[in-house]
């Protein structure tokens, strides 16, 4: 999956906006008073998705970052 990691990702931001379907926080269990973060404990369904972005980060400074929008007529 390292190669493919980004694509991985991006199918993931599709089927979020497509669905309306917003994952949990990984790793979240314990909140932390001094942040004020809007995290997602369990996954979510009741709101609007119409923008999710995808950063695929890799060695050596190659970058890449893309927006995926719902379409609307």
């Amino acid at each position: 999956m390292l190669g493919a990691a980004g694509a991985v990702e991006f199918i993931t931001c599709v089927k979020s906006v497509m669905e309306n379907y917003i994952h949990a926080t990984v790793g979240y269990q314990v909140p932390d008073e001094e942040l004020d973060l809007n995290y997602t404990i369990e996954p979510e369904t009741s709101k609007t998705v119409n923008y999710a972005i995808s950063n695929s980060l890799g060695f050596g400074g190659h970058n890449g970052s893309i927006l995926v929008k719902k379409f609307t007529d």
